[in-house]
């Protein structure tokens, strides 16, 4: 039976892959850079669209990398911040994503004078507003950067580990991933780790099999940002699944940073067959100019998935969310009532 885009939209969801600095609203960078008097690279949205959201003519990761230049342009200011926290955890909740990681790099946002501290603090406000205002449960992941020194991620992993009462639910390696290996930033997971802090890194999108496993075995990662090419190490594979490290899978990114070449080459429903904890994310709301109903479509479409893979697939990212676990339990107990009901509503 063919599945309805309006119960998809209804089920509940979470996002655990998404940049917060590749997630704004096109009318957002308009108004944020006539405020900043900032110059942009197009006098309208439809023009800037053509700029900043990528599509299959992509030819790279770094190449999908250069439109956060823009985006990065309007965000070195709190309110700015705060605002597009909001907006973002805004528009998952019109999804119904239930729980939202959101991700950045605060060693980006420094240009107007702002340090670390600051920059997250007004990230976490705008998050805790949206709280309150909508149905949506929200963490922070913060970024460190491949390309950036190893004394730079240090830095952001002590950010992530005083503020990890405050909203921050984990640290990140972020970035250029060919030829800037994660073991270099050491020092910042083992931080993180020593003051029992959850631990992504992404891998295995620019590079091989390899990332993925010095990002677990060496870097300590209790999930695995992409995983694509996980598939070239069988052994990996197999040890990926048996100890239950979640992939953070974003389809339609994947295509733009050609790490597939074709979404039929995809290993996710191989990945999904072969029982591994697979979740689907958006990466990028703007720049892959998708949304996370828009990600499950195209997996449903282009793998043939069926009503009880979706059902799998959501449980698998609860379940793969870095919350408490008593919260973690009470959360599916309640999600799962709610698939139940529209179960019913939509007879499948």
């Amino acid at each position: 039976m063919k599945l309805k885009r309006e119960l998809i939209e209804k089920l509940p969801k979470t996002d655990l892959h998404v940049h917060l600095d590749g997630s704004l609203r096109l009318s957002t960078i308009f108004e944020l850079a006539q405020e900043q008097n900032v110059q942009l690279p197009a006098k309208n949205e439809k023009d800037l669209k053509k700029i900043v959201c990528c599509d299959k003519e992509c030819k790279s990761l770094d190449e999908y990398l250069e439109a956060f230049n823009i985006t990065l342009s309007v965000m070195q200011v709190k309110d700015a911040l705060t605002r597009i926290a909001y907006e973002l955890a805004e528009d998952s909740s019109r999804e119904n994503i239930r729980y939202l990681e959101v991700r950045y790099s605060p060693i980006l946002h420094l240009q107007k004078g702002l340090n670390i501290y600051e920059v997250n603090d007004a990230v976490l406000k705008g998050l805790a507003k949206a709280e309150q205002d909508f149905d949506i449960r929200t963490g922070v992941i913060i970024c460190a950067m491949r390309h950036l020194t190893p004394s730079t991620s240090v830095e952001l992993a002590r950010l992530a580990v005083d503020h990890r009462k405050k909203g921050v639910v984990a640290f990140d390696l972020a970035g250029g991933e060919y030829n800037n290996p994660a073991i270099k930033h050491k020092g910042a997971f083992d931080l993180v780790l020593d003051n029992n802090l959850s631990l992504t890194i992404h891998a295995g999108e620019a590079a091989g099999a390899e990332s993925i496993h010095q990002a677990v075995h060496e870097c300590g990662a209790h999930r695995i940002g992409h995983g694509t090419r996980l598939f070239e190490d069988e052994d990996l594979l197999n040890y990926i699944n048996d100890h239950r490290v979640p992939l953070e899978v974003c389809l339609t990114s994947n295509l733009h940073t050609k790490a597939v070449s074709d979404i039929q080459k995809h290993p996710f429903k191989s990945y999904l067959d072969k029982g591994l904890q697979v979740t689907l994310n958006t990466d990028n709301r703007l720049i892959s100019n998708t949304t996370l109903t828009e990600e499950y479509i195209l997996a449903i479409k282009e793998f043939d998935l069926d009503y009880s893979d979706v059902k799998r697939i959501i449980i698998n990212s609860f379940l793969s969310a870095f919350l408490p676990h008593k919260e973690k339990v009470n959360i599916i107990q309640m999600i799962v009532k709610d698939m139940t009901d529209l179960e019913k509503e939509y007879r499948v």
